[in-house]
């Protein structure tokens, strides 16, 4: 069984900190990959998130949460080389995740369920960007996203109420 190594940093409860290790370890292994992999995700100010926002997707407001991918997915599905994999361990890095925890915080109030929920959401929903999956057009893509998200957190017992 392939693992996830989740490197955590930033400021959190651990309460969060564990529950965003448990989604992305479980996002990552719904695909059954043959290899382990490791992601970072850190946690950041709503002036940082904003930086990085319009630093990088040219968006100069807060968001929740950002996703910056090291290998090429298509929803899921990737092809990865010994040069994609760290010589020491054998990871696949696949890339970064920020996510603002004062942003969740005020999501998880606007849409009436819990932190757990959003983090989850948020969690999930960035580690798919990281294995190729994609919103941007409201047709398959963001079907297709979507349609896995829910799979994962009805898993992870983080399902709409």
């Amino acid at each position: 069984m392939p693992k996830l190594k989740v490197a955590l940093s930033g400021a959190a409860p651990a309460e969060v900190k564990k529950l965003v290790r448990e989604c992305a370890t479980r996002a990552f292994g719904s695909f059954g990959y043959d290899f382990d992999g490791e992601i970072g995700v850190r946690f950041v100010t709503p002036s940082e998130i904003r930086a990085l926002n319009a630093e990088y997707r040219g968006k100069d407001r807060e968001t929740d949460v950002l996703s910056f991918p090291m290998c090429d997915f298509y929803r899921g599905e990737a092809t990865i080389t010994d040069a994609d994999r760290d010589m020491a361990t054998g990871r696949v890095y696949l890339g970064d995740t920020v996510i603002s925890l004062s942003r969740a915080e005020e999501q998880a109030r606007e849409y009436g369920h819990g932190l757990a929920r959003e983090c989850g959401y948020l969690t999930v929903h960035s580690v798919l960007h990281l294995l190729g999956f994609d919103h941007e057009d409201e047709g398959a893509e963001k079907a297709a996203m979507r349609e896995k998200e829910e799979e994962i957190l009805k898993e992870l017992g983080l399902e709409r109420k």
